[in-house]
């Protein structure tokens, strides 16, 4: 029996390409020390694709870390001087994220009903617990969760076990009563990995059906589906 929620937060709670797209430009434009062209190379080799105009499903933007991107955009970079600049990618994604959050269509409402059942509610995203943090406040979104986790709090991020594992010592809640909510496949593949209750694709954000339903227990338009999924609206 799920009584636990555990909810990716890019593409799945808030809309990936209207939040992400003007701050993955402007931290790539600063890798490319100002050349259009240069960072336009590196958004198509982090994931965008400038035909379809969004990011693709399982791209190092799309599900990556901050520490993947600036791998990506800075290889020369060692030690200390990588250190600093995925601090400073964490600082001002964490800022711009947040500022530009576009909520899911539905996302609130769905968050409020399933919290009012009882049902306990995180995030987990790939994003530092710092963005996903001030994310969730600005939304409003906060009050309604058990626990908010960055890929910095777990010791390995998705697709790894870890933050299912994290969020079920957090809530006390075994990894079988936790459905697992996510637009990518690196978050159907963290639920497989924990054991969890259920993986349920979203095709709100960067992924197909073809991409999700291998791995996916069930695939809903978005979140805003889940209230009646879990048959809140007609009990």
């Amino acid at each position: 029996m799920i009584r636990a929620v555990l909810f990716d937060k890019d593409g799945t709670l808030i809309d990936f390409e209207k939040t992400w797209f003007a701050v993955a430009r402007e931290l790539a434009l600063e890798a490319a020390d100002g050349d259009e062209q240069a960072a336009r190379r590196m958004l198509d080799a982090g994931g965008y694709d400038f035909d379809a105009g969004r990011f693709r499903g399982g791209s190092v933007i799309a599900a990556g870390t901050n520490s993947d991107i600036v791998g990506l955009w800075y290889p020369g970079l060692e030690g200390e001087a990588r250190a600093v600049r995925i601090a400073e990618f964490d600082r001002r994604s964490a800022e711009a994220g947040a500022r530009n959050a576009v909520e899911i269509e539905g996302a609130a409402q769905a968050l409020a009903r399933l919290h009012a059942k009882g049902y306990a509610i995180g995030v987990a995203t790939n994003d530092s617990t710092r963005g996903a943090e001030l994310t969730v406040a600005a939304l409003g979104f906060a009050p309604l969760m058990s626990a908010v986790l960055g890929y910095d709090i777990v010791t390995k991020p998705k697709p790894a076990a870890d933050p299912v594992l994290h969020f079920a010592e957090a809530t006390g809640i075994a990894p079988e009563a936790i459905a697992v909510v996510g637009d990518n496949a690196h978050d159907l593949e963290m639920a497989r990995a924990a054991g969890a209750g259920l993986a349920i694709g979203v095709l709100s954000g960067n992924s197909g059906r073809a991409e999700l339903e291998p791995l996916a227990d069930f695939v809903l338009a978005s979140v805003a589906e889940l209230p009646a999924f879990f048959e809140i609206d007609r009990a």
